[in-house]
């Protein structure tokens, strides 16, 4: 694990994409029934509370604007996760597809500022926990600081791209607590 540089500095809060990070990446999942946890997902987000900062999910749900899952049903996976990890402080989620120009859809930086605001932080004082090159991108439009935490859909480019990368979620939040983000 890298070490944190001598700028290094602890977040005010963590923000986590949902799918492929916290849990097992369904595409365009409706069913609460299948959530499941990514390995030590629910033992790094706890990590991070007791550390007593605040927490965010940062979503890209386009499944609602491509006519795939409802928001009632994105609504219902977003509470079976808050379920499983305890609940979150934040929930941001864009709605849009690749297509509609929002400023919210990552790798835009409106989810993670919109977060930082509800969280009542700076987005210059957090740091984006994701699995691809778009949570990295909407962290750093943002101004915030990101850890890449690669999975096998994670192109190797946004591994070599990304400022900081962790081999899994337990990995990250510990280098986001020693203010090793990047």
């Amino acid at each position: 694990m890298p070490t944190p540089s001598v700028a290094a500095r602890r977040p005010a809060a963590v923000l986590f994409d949902r799918d492929g990070t916290l849990v097992v990446d369904v595409p365009y999942n409706g069913d609460p029934d299948a959530v499941a946890p990514m390995p030590g997902a629910v033992e790094a987000v706890a990590r991070v509370r007791a550390a007593g900062l605040p927490t965010a999910v940062v979503s890209n749900q386009s499944g609602i604007a491509r006519g795939l899952v409802t928001p009632d049903q994105v609504a219902a996976v977003n509470a079976r996760v808050d379920d499983l990890f305890g609940g979150f402080d934040a929930w941001c989620v864009c709605p849009h597809g690749p297509e509609d120009g929002c400023t919210c859809r990552k790798p835009r930086p409106g989810l993670v500022v919109d977060a930082a605001a509800r969280l009542g932080v700076d987005p210059a004082d957090v740091v984006v926990i994701g699995d691809i090159g778009a949570d990295v991108g909407a962290a750093a439009a943002a101004g915030a600081r990101s850890i890449l935490v690669p999975t096998p859909i994670t192109r190797r480019e946004e591994v070599a791209a990304a400022p900081a990368v962790a081999p899994d979620l337990v990995a990250a939040v510990e280098l986001a607590l020693a203010g090793g983000a990047a």
